[in-house]
């Protein structure tokens, strides 16, 4: 297998998309220069949170495509203890949350939301008890 060690999203203004994750999701963002393609490398992890995990695997899924529902396009998906404060804190950073929480049954709660530059993404909160 070939797992997926990476994600990149587009911005039109670095200051304020390091701002967003920063505030939002207290990442530790590196700014670039210009050698590097003014690149803001972004850290969400300290270390691996499985220890028997391999290093940098991130595991993803596929949803059937709805008519009914509009904005379906890929997403990273953050793991956040707090779905409530977390969405709090989206906005607070300059996000917006795409409606409410809904509950994956034996996953947890999950909700969608865009960054300061309209990158689509989601996070969820896992459920206690046998949550991934």
């Amino acid at each position: 297998m070939n797992p997926v060690v990476h994600f990149e999203m587009p911005y039109d203004d670095r200051e304020r998309i390091a701002r967003f994750y920063r505030q939002a999701f207290q990442w530790k963002l590196e700014m670039l220069g210009p050698e590097m393609g003014n690149y803001v490398l972004a850290t969400t992890v300290a270390e691996d949170t499985r220890p028997d995990a391999p290093r940098g695997g991130i595991n993803g899924g596929f949803f059937p495509r709805s008519p009914d529902m509009p904005g379906q396009h890929p997403s990273v998906v953050i793991g956040v203890q707090d779905i409530a404060a977390a969405m709090k804190a989206v906005n607070a950073a300059g996000g917006e949350v795409l409606g409410t929480p809904m509950q994956i049954p034996g996953v947890g709660q999950y909700v969608a939301f865009y960054d300061t530059e309209r990158n689509r993404l989601s996070m969820l909160q896992p459920d206690r008890a046998g949550g991934r």
